[in-house]
């Protein structure tokens, strides 16, 4: 019988303990590096999402849905696209007719605080609860094993009928890219407006 020492004997033993206690990380997922944060393992259930590049630092994947997750991530993302988009076009001088006397003069800044004293911002908070409330049937029902793919509300204007699969993934890959950036874009317009007071660019 061949000699086995304690440390053979430990490694089998903790090997042993990470399959059981992990049953849905794959060995070749094990000690996988982060193309985004290479001195931090990869997330292994991020894998097979568009656009992963394994950004998870503080590892909301190994206890939330990631469909759940995904769903944040494209809301928070097409909002800020608007968000951006809007902040930028007020600065700019665009404006909505007939302009309530409340906000006459206001920037995008400044725009926040006089709508709630004129109250057009209530108004915003009681329809964007309304759509939040479909928007929570639509995930459990996602979460349940519907089959919806994460942030799909079948409004794609008819662009994607047709297409091969290769063209829609590379269109989701394009969504959530510019999803990310904008978030960042608009945390930046607002402290870059604020801290400058001044019009766009705000420099």
């Amino acid at each position: 019988m061949w000699p086995i020492s304690n440390s053979v004997v430990l490694t089998i033993y903790c090997c042993t303990v990470t399959l059981v206690l992990e049953p849905t990380v794959t060995v070749t997922s094990l000690n996988a590096k982060s193309q985004a944060l290479p001195f931090l393992e990869s997330p292994p259930n991020c894998d097979g999402y568009v656009g992963n590049v394994g950004f998870d630092p503080f590892r909301f994947s190994d206890f939330a849905p990631m469909d759940f997750l995904r769903e944040a991530e494209l809301k928070h993302g097409r909002i800020c696209m608007m968000a951006w988009l809007g902040y930028v076009s007020v600065d700019c001088g665009l404006r909505v007719l007939p302009i309530p006397e409340a906000l006459e003069g206001v920037t995008a800044a400044t725009a926040h605080d006089a709508s709630i004293e004129q109250g057009g911002l209530s108004q915003m908070f009681l329809w964007f609860g309304l759509l939040e409330v479909i928007d929570f049937i639509a995930i459990k029902e996602m979460l349940e094993g519907s089959g919806r793919a994460p942030g799909d509300f079948g409004f794609d204007g008819g662009l994607l009928k047709g297409k091969s699969d290769e063209y829609i993934e590379d269109m989701k890959l394009k969504e959530i890219t510019h999803c990310r950036l904008a978030m960042m874009a608009f945390s930046g317009v607002v402290t870059q407006s604020v801290l400058t007071q001044g019009p766009f660019p705000y420099v």
